[in-house]
């Protein structure tokens, strides 16, 4: 049997909060998944727009607001300095077109990833100048650690607005206006803004503003399609706040009233625009935005997104596939190789200090850190890495081995010396925020870090390549001050289904009933089932025909990427994990399971 953790015990309607109980009676199951994260009050569930908090709450936003006023009045020259991610695109997207539409002089810039690196620096206000002569700079998605890039647009006279959503335990930059709800002293009551959430409540008040002053506005509603698609790229955690903004971005784009470049993008991708889901916004949109900025420049991700004529929308769309299928096979050779790493140092069942081989004049450097308290992390760094690429081959690594993962790459292929300069993309495991570890090594180690930020489940970070092995030491110190339950994988489930919940009636209304997704987890369940048929589908994807209790006809299943030689071709019964999924085939719609994780199920015998 599987080894599974109840997300939630109660299993009586009267064992629900009082508030939930009306809805139990039309659906236990639904009521338990609610409660189960949280839900406690119908309200929470209310996706209208006037339920979003309150502006106000947003420490900053009314000097900001003021300031780009006048700066419109005024024709000031407006520079929005983005990022090279897709929240950042997305939020860059979203200035141009809503400070257009009020009529503002408005122009963009976005750091190119291997030349400048990320945020507000000195280098770029310096670019900044010299190609736009900006009156004023906008930051979205970055900033807020930018004191010598504020210092330096000053320096010029230059108005600096800071809107960000990465965490700070430092003094925020003296710009005019700071805005970010993780800023010290910031009382929004949402700390899951990202980027473009934050620039979409500036640009909502300041719309406000000009339109109850009788000025050129906009309804900056209609571009919740970029906040949708940026918020679930940047795996927003999805609290009250988050699902209204995503509910109301999804349901624009299923209605055809989405940018022009997401719907191109859509096409590019063979997905109907009609049954778009909240996690296509992660799995395939933010993928082909972001291959911009991982493989080239994310200038053509945001021209995309800003496209207002279909042809051009196309082009860019299909720019941003060939992308994205060069960062595919990037990708995928760099995780072969990780793979390799980290599987030939599991087989030396060796505890790793550092390890340096050479290999055709390429130095490779790699840790691979086991759960022992001092050992905790898997670290990876070779010469001829592709740092647009490395979070995704950490992630993948963090996803493999339930391990913290922190993948470096050179800043500059061509210059690989003890001094220069490494970049590392993280990705963490529930329970270790992964920046405030790295904050914890460069604050004991001052000279280790160049660079660091991030959140809880990801950050980025920079330093020397001779500093690589002190800094997995210090780091692995860090995680080993933490209890080991940490570091055991727990696999929830949402418990049994009920035999009425087996069908498409029932797999339709969960899949709408909410915005799921990272912090309102998706919907999981296990159960025993009998086996009545399976098939190995391309010797590696498992395909099943289950029966279920008081369920009257055959349920289909299916794992893909199964491990072909775990299978018994005898077993009689399954305990499986799995989603509620519908498949279409040929026109025809079907229930469907995928399965996330199977154990064969051992009949005990009793002799006679």
């Amino acid at each position: 049997m599987l080894n599974l953790t109840p997300r939630y015990t109660s299993t009586r309607i009267d064992e629900l909060p009082a508030a939930l109980q009306p809805l139990a009676a039309q659906s236990l199951t639904l009521a338990r998944l609610y409660a189960a994260r949280g839900i406690m009050q119908p309200d929470e569930l209310e996706t209208q727009l006037a339920g979003l908090l309150p502006a106000e709450q947003l420490k900053g936003i009314i000097e900001a607001v003021d300031l780009v006023d006048i700066a419109i009045d005024d024709s000031q020259r407006i520079l929005i300095v983005g990022d090279f991610d897709c929240d950042g695109a997305t939020s860059t997207a979203l200035m141009m077109r809503a400070l257009t539409a009020m009529g503002a002089k408005v122009d963009f810039l976005v750091p190119d990833r291997f030349k400048y690196g990320y945020g507000l620096t000195p280098e770029i206000v310096e670019l900044g100048i010299k190609t736009y002569q900006p009156q004023m700079i906008v930051t979205v998605d970055n900033g807020i650690s930018s004191h010598e890039g504020v210092a330096r647009a000053q320096a010029d006279g230059i108005t600096v607005i800071i809107t960000d959503h990465h965490l700070t335990t430092k003094e925020t930059p003296p710009a005019e206006a700071v805005v970010n709800p993780n800023q010290l002293d910031c009382t929004f009551a949402s700390k899951a803004l990202v980027g473009v959430g934050v620039a979409f409540y500036v640009l909502g008040r300041l719309a406000k503003l000009r339109r109850d002053a009788g000025k050129s506005t906009v309804q900056v509603s209609q571009y919740l399609d970029l906040v949708a698609l940026g918020t679930i790229a940047d795996v927003g955690v999805l609290d009250k706040n988050n699902r209204i903004l995503v509910h109301h971005g999804l349901a624009a784009i299923r209605q055809g009233r989405g940018s022009l470049g997401i719907l191109a993008l859509l096409e590019q991708a063979g997905r109907d625009p009609k049954k778009l889901q909240a996690q296509d916004f992660g799995f395939v949109l933010g993928p082909r935005i972001n291959a911009a900025g991982r493989m080239d420049n994310m200038r053509i991700g945001i021209e995309c997104l800003l496209a207002d004529d279909w042809a051009t929308a196309q082009r860019l769309a299909q720019e941003l596939e060939q992308l994205n299928r060069t960062r595919r096979q990037v990708e995928g050779e760099m995780r072969t190789q990780a793979d390799n790493i980290v599987q030939a140092l599991a087989a030396t069942n060796i505890s790793i200090e550092a390890d340096v081989e050479e290999s055709d004049d390429i130095i490779v450097q790699h840790r691979l850190e086991k759960k022992s308290p001092n050992t905790r992390s898997i670290v990876l760094y070779q010469d001829d890495w592709h740092q647009g690429v490395i979070g995704i081959v950490a992630g993948r690594l963090k996803e493999s081995h339930y391990l913290p993962s922190i993948v470096f790459a050179p800043a500059d292929t061509e210059r690989t010396g003890a001094e220069d300069a490494i970049k590392g993309s993280a990705r963490s495991i529930a329970g270790v925020h992964i920046r405030d570890a790295i904050e914890q090594v460069a604050e004991s180690h001052p000279d280790l870090i160049s660079h660091f930020g991030g959140h809880a489940m990801a950050a980025g970070l920079t330093l020397k390549r001779g500093n690589f092995d002190a800094f997995v030491t210090a780091f692995n110190a860090v995680l080993a001050q933490m209890e080991d339950e940490v570091f055991a994988e727990q696999k929830f489930t949402d418990g049994a289904l009920q035999a009425s919940d087996f069908s498409l009636w029932f797999a339709e209304h969960l899949a709408e009933s909410s915005i799921w997704g990272h912090g309102f987890a998706p919907p999981i369940f296990d159960g025993v089932f009998e086996v009545l048929n399976f098939k190995v589908l391309k010797d590696k994807h498992l395909k099943l025909s289950l029966r279920y209790p008081d369920v009257q006809y055959p349920i289909e299943a299916i794992q893909f990427n199964f491990d072909s030689s775990a299978w018994d071709y005898r077993a009689e019964k399954v305990h499986i994990l799995f989603e509620l999924d519908i498949n279409e085939w040929n026109g025809k719609q079907s229930l469907q399971l995928m399965i996330k994780d199977l154990a064969l199920v051992k009949e005990t015998v009793e002799a006679n």
